[in-house]
């Protein structure tokens, strides 16, 4: 009896996700109720606040579960310092790509700008972490320096999205790589 509650159970909050996701391709978080998701969802309200308190812990909910598939992906990688920031830029782009349509959602204008603050600290925990190596600079000054990169990169990432992915990951990596440690002086 306990795995059927459990299928159940997992079950709603895969059919809440999926309806939350939806709306938001078409407006904006604050604008979206507990009913239309319950609409969308075709469970009832007590169904839904059984499992979340609002569509913001819905939300929170889908950006933790998100970030937790993706970081346990990452860190099946170890490349080495050298190869690193490259090859981890494509991996990611890659699960981005394999998971485009909620990543487009959730960095859309209609969703939560904290799951693009999520997104750039695990940027910066596995592309950035052997990136800069300067010792003189002071710690305050290398904070601006990767949040200017991590913030660009996720932007890049954006309208790659939006336009439909037109670069493969590896293609995206480059030249995302390739504006990092060269700047723009330098891209050819």
């Amino acid at each position: 009896m306990g795995s059927k509650l459990d299928r159940r159970k997992k079950y709603t909050r895969m059919v809440l996700k999926e309806a939350l996701i939806k709306l938001l391709e078409e407006k904006q978080i604050p604008c979206i109720t507990i009913k239309e998701i319950c609409v969308q969802a075709d469970i009832n309200r007590s169904t839904f606040y059984s499992h979340y308190s609002s569509q913001y812990d819905l939300l929170n909910s889908i950006e933790e579960e998100f970030i937790k598939d993706m970081t346990a992906t990452l860190s099946q990688y170890n490349f080495s310092k050298e190869d690193e920031a490259l090859q981890m830029t494509e991996k990611i782009l890659e699960y981005i790509a394999e998971n485009n349509d909620i990543c487009r959602t959730l960095l859309s204008e209609n969703s939560d700008i904290h799951f693009q603050k999520k997104g750039m600290m695990i940027t910066k925990e596995f592309i950035f972490k052997n990136w800069i190596t300067d010792k003189h600079l002071e710690q305050e000054t290398l904070e601006y320096i990767s949040m200017f990169v991590v913030s660009g990169s996720i932007h890049v990432i954006k309208h790659w999205l939006e336009n439909g992915m037109n670069k493969t990951p590896k293609e995206m990596a480059e030249i995302i790589n390739n504006f990092i440690n060269k700047g723009l002086l330098n891209i050819r």
